[in-house]
């Protein structure tokens, strides 16, 4: 790869053209912040730095709004990098909440459903955990750009989640039966803590992205370290996990510490990447 891979004080000329092959910035993507968000704060920064009114900007691998950790953000010619990075292996550090489900799999659906924690320890967590290592199909939560017969998944999802909010009802994931498996690999997987007494903390809606209030709620959590292939759903492994121990699971958090070789510990914050794009 002979894109220029940025790091933290690297100084940049003012002209795109001094990098044929483009720029690679490893971002620590913030929590509430769409990956999109992080494209255009670094896309109007670049434009004004390289003086491109449409110079291309882009990412490889979406991480989901409640999600952190490495985002690679490429610039001119590295834009055509993107699609080989996004087919590299990932690494997540996966908080994994059992005792209820939401509609999402993560923390921006209110809980649907509650669940007993009886199977769920630390013991159990480790028994089940290497059933989940190598090949195998993963169906993809519905809350996800998935196509159904054409229409993305979380169209369908929105309908139904807005369905059971007007009726009352719970909300109904049999669309999810409608999206075809997807062959992942995983071949490393470890819990690294077990919280038999979970206490999720609570978040001001400072943000656009909605973060549900999990007090009053018997919850345990596993933090899970994974490795995983391109493809790979943490949300599905957490409902998958939960279903495994006869409980429910969501994601609590989630964070990618590798994408590739890039690793979370040499990522730039937006702001250093603001810093070295406002340089004179």
């Amino acid at each position: 790869m002979s894109a220029l891979i940025a790091k933290a004080g690297i100084t940049l000329s003012r002209s795109i053209d001094d990098y044929p092959e483009g720029i690679i910035i490893p971002i620590d993507k913030p929590y509430r912040w769409t990956s999109a968000d992080v494209i255009r704060k670094v896309k109007w920064a670049a434009c004004r730095h390289f003086e491109k009114k449409n110079l291309k900007v882009g990412h490889a691998g979406t991480l989901d709004p409640l999600a952190t950790g490495v985002l690679l953000v490429c610039i001119g010619k590295a834009t055509k990098l993107a699609e080989d990075l996004q087919k590299h292996e990932k690494q997540y550090l996966a908080g994994v909440c059992f005792g209820a489900t939401t509609p999402s799999y993560d923390r921006e659906k209110e809980v649907d459903k509650e669940f007993a924690l009886d199977g769920v320890s630390e013991e159990s967590i480790r028994q089940v955990l290497p059933s989940f290592l190598g090949e195998q199909e993963q169906v993809a939560p519905l809350f996800s750009a998935k196509s159904v017969d054409g229409v993305r998944a979380y169209e369908l999802a929105r309908k139904a989640y807005k369905q059971a909010a007007r009726t009352g009802e719970d909300f109904d994931h049999s669309a999810s039966e409608l999206l075809s498996r997807q062959m992942i690999n995983i071949p490393a997987i470890e819990l690294v803590s077990f919280t038999p007494d979970f206490q999720a903390p609570a978040y001001e809606s400072e943000r656009n992205i909605h973060v549900n209030d999990l007090s009053g709620y018997r919850l345990a959590n596993a933090d899970v370290l994974v490795t995983c292939s391109k493809g790979t759903y943490i949300r599905a492994l957490a409902r998958d996990l939960g279903e495994a121990l006869g409980s429910g699971a969501f994601l609590s958090s989630l964070r990618r510490t590798r994408n590739g070789g890039f690793k979370v510990k040499d990522a730039l914050s937006v702001d250093q990447t603001i810093n070295i794009l406002s340089h004179e």
